[in-house]
Formats: C-alpha cells, sequence, structure tokens
C-alpha cells in the first residue's frame, strides 16, 4: 500500500486494498527496443523552452487509476529533456514498483508527447532514485488529497 495511504489510515481513514503485486523488472529497460529509442542529444534551451509547456500539459492528462491527482502533480515526473532534433526524453518514476499501472502509465505518457505538434520522438525512462514520497506532491495534489 502506498505509504501516504498508509498514512491515512492510521488517522482513521479508511484506505483501498493494496495493490496487487505487478512484476516491474522491464520497466528499468526502456519502454521500447534499443532501435527504436531516438538518439536525445544535450538539452536545446529554444526547444526546451518551446515545448516544456504543451509538454506539461499533455503529461497532465494521465492519471494513476487509483489517485484522483495526475501524474504531474504527484510528483512522478522528475526530468524533461529536449533536444535540438526535438526529441524528448522524460525521466519519471511511480509510487511504488509495486504499482498495479506500471506498464500503463509510462506508455500513456510517450504516446501523449508524442502527439504534440513539433515532437519528433519521445522515450521515457523510469527512475527509482531518488524514491517518491508524498513530500514530492505539489501543494494542490495534497490539498485535493486531503493532506492538509
Amino acid at each position: 500500500m502506498f505509504s501516504f495511504l498508509k498514512d491515512k489510515e492510521a488517522e482513521g481513514q479508511s484506505a483501498p486494498d493494496a495493490p496487487s503485486f505487478v512484476d516491474t523488472s522491464s520497466l528499468t529497460a526502456p519502454l521500447a527496443s534499443a532501435s527504436e529509442k531516438p538518439e536525445i542529444g544535450p538539452m536545446d534551451a529554444a526547444n526546451q523552452a518551446e515545448l516544456q509547456q504543451p509538454i506539461i500539459d499533455q503529461i497532465k492528462t494521465v492519471f494513476d487509476p487509483e489517485i484522483p491527482v495526475d501524474i504531474y502533480e504527484l510528483g512522478l515526473i522528475y526530468d524533461i529533456i529536449v533536444d535540438a532534433k526535438k526529441n524528448v526524453l522524460i525521466n519519471m518514476t511511480l509510487t511504488s514498483p509495486a504499482c498495479p499501472s506500471a506498464q500503463q502509465i509510462p506508455s500513456e505518457v510517450r504516446w501523449k508527447v508524442k502527439a504534440i505538434p513539433g515532437v519528433t520522438d519521445a522515450w521515457v525512462e523510469i527512475v527509482w532514485e531518488p524514491a517518491w514520497s508524498k513530500d514530492k506532491m505539489s501543494e494542490a495534489a495534497k490539498l485535493q488529497l486531503g493532506f492538509f
């Protein structure tokens, strides 16, 4: 069970059942074969500035099915890198290695970002360091989940 849900339970509030285990060992590898991975070069400031907000807007349409907050506000997105060819690399994490949506969420992010006009290709890599905690959530997410 997610740590913040345990906190809620400790406060006497109900929490949903713990998610069943999902094998996330494949998530240490990219979401596509190496031949599909775009060559991500160094960050390009102009392209970063042009595409940063549209990318964030698309990511904000992706929700963890168990939590009524988008993954950007949950603090799951660690880096967004746009190179000179407008290839996008997104480093993100999940709330838990046992997240039941461990396959679906990163794939949805990739396809939504790839659909942005001007983006050449997109790549999502799952990282586990630093580990996610409720401290990474935005103030709006904490408010929505009743942490204030």
